[in-house]
């Protein structure tokens, strides 16, 4: 079977684009299919790193997680790769049906394929781990990465009466209220000046979108808690991703005293299926524009320069076959 992918050898160095010998389906679930886009999502750079909390630190490997591919009929599909099976970042692959959504004829692949990921992290948050109601106050901690950017725009999308966006890169940050955010907050180095902008900004938001984990999320959470007029009204934080570290210190006072509700939306959190259920009507969001995402279509062969190429803000790297 001719196939090319991307391979990893080693944890400490990009991928390669050689030959691959990919195994054949094994059941009536599994399916071959062409690959026409894979994004190259921060998830996907943990996995081939194999610092992400799914890897079994096997080599060599095929990273991807997800991507869009087209099936012996002729049909588009958006898939999540199966963990046991190679990933996505290959000319073909072979997936598990029951992983797979159909995509409307003419769908935009590359597009799809670059905002599937990010946008789907708050999409299926906000819908399935807490639906949000509408009129509810979010804040998105780590605004200023492309899944915070999307987080925005979904928390709109899904009826949110008002969006902070908090973050660090300040330009980034000016460009939030263009796409939804209704106030902002840099997240700097002082850590009172901080504080004291969330408390004004956030203190009475419903929900909470965290990215960055690590010491922002500990401040912040006490700088919310602090402020907040009425503790026992609920205060329902999802925790997403871990950009500024994987651990926090959390006063054990700050789930005593309020209304205070942890929680992590991710692989194990919600089941693939519960994932699969909310996916086409993200699609559709993302297909009339509704979430906007910028995407670079990079050829698959040239993987290696890609994976070493520095990123652009508000940009998804996308590799087509």
């Amino acid at each position: 079977m001719d196939v090319h992918a991307a391979v990893v050898h080693s944890f400490d160095a990009p991928p390669r684009y050689e030959p691959f010998d990919l195994p054949a389906p094994t059941d009536e679930d599994q399916e071959l299919i062409d690959v026409l886009a894979v994004g190259l999502h921060p998830r996907v750079r943990t996995g081939a790193s194999g610092s992400h909390y799914t890897s079994t630190g096997k080599l060599p490997m095929v990273p991807g997680v997800d991507g869009v591919g087209r099936r012996e009929d002729g049909r588009l599909v958006y898939f999540v790769a199966d963990d046991g099976l190679a990933g996505s970042m290959a000319t073909r692959t072979v997936i598990d049906c029951r992983r797979s959504i159909p995509l409307p004829d003419g769908a935009d692949a590359v597009k799809i394929a670059a905002a599937m990921n990010p946008a789907m992290s708050s999409w299926v948050a906000l819908r399935r781990r807490v639906p949000i109601e509408a009129g509810q106050s979010v804040l998105i901690l780590g605004a200023t990465g492309n899944a915070g950017q999307m987080a925005v725009q979904v928390a709109k999308r899904l009826g949110a009466g008002r969006v902070v966006g908090a973050g660090r890169d300040r330009a980034r940050l000016a460009a939030l209220p263009g796409i939804g955010a209704d106030a902002t907050v840099a997240l700097t180095d002082d850590a009172d000046a901080t504080a004291a902008d969330l408390a004004k900004e956030a203190a009475e938001v419903d929900l909470v979108i965290d990215y960055l984990w690590g010491k922002p999320a500990s401040d912040a959470i006490m700088a919310l808690l602090r402020a907040r007029t009425d503790r026992s009204r609920a205060l329902d934080w999802i925790q997403i991703g871990s950009m500024a570290g994987p651990t926090i210190e959390l006063p054990s006072a700050a789930l005593r005293s309020a209304n205070f509700r942890l929680q992590g939306n991710g692989q194990g959190a919600v089941s693939t299926r519960a994932y699969l259920e909310q996916l086409p009507s993200l699609v559709a969001e993302i297909e009339s524009g509704g979430i906007a995402v910028t995407a670079a279509p990079v050829p698959l062969a040239d993987v290696e320069s890609a994976w070493n190429a520095p990123e652009v803000p508000g940009v998804r790297t996308v590799l087509v076959s």
